[in-house]
């Protein structure tokens, strides 16, 4: 199914049936509405890691339908892809940040722009007046 995991077709069980709304005699007489079911908990094809991922992030079993297609082939082909952009998601780890330290230059710039900023704001003030005169 996606790069580090490949599910035998036979741990699919598909199911066919009248894909509902308007369409005429031949949505009436086509069973073009396709489900697809992967059992999760049961496959043999998954490592450890990855079915305790999947069971987490989707559950026991994974549901995918699809109806938008005239033709059957066409709508297995779509769950299919479906379902692989599912598992795909589930099965996808973030990679964990790494904290970096600022660079030196990066520091330097910083404080050059403090620096900057606060003579800005001792420009502003008032000058001190003598009492002395």
């Amino acid at each position: 199914m996606s790069r580090n995991c490949a599910i035998p077709f036979d741990e699919l069980e598909w199911r066919f049936t009248g894909s509902g709304g308007p369409g005429g005699q031949h949505a009436n007489t086509s069973n073009t509405k396709v489900e697809v079911r992967f059992d999760v908990a049961g496959s043999p094809a998954l490592g450890p890691r990855q079915r305790a991922r999947l069971l987490e992030r989707l559950g026991p079993t994974v549901r995918v339908t699809a109806s938008e297609r005239r033709s059957q082939h066409q709508n297995r082909e779509l769950a299919l892809e479906r379902l692989r952009s599912k598992l795909a998601e589930a099965l996808h780890v973030n990679p964990t940040r790494v904290a970096s330290k600022p660079s030196h230059a990066t520091k330097a710039r910083r404080l050059d722009e403090k620096r900057h900023h606060g003579r800005i704001k001792q420009r502003r003030r008032r000058p001190a007046v003598d009492d002395e005169g």
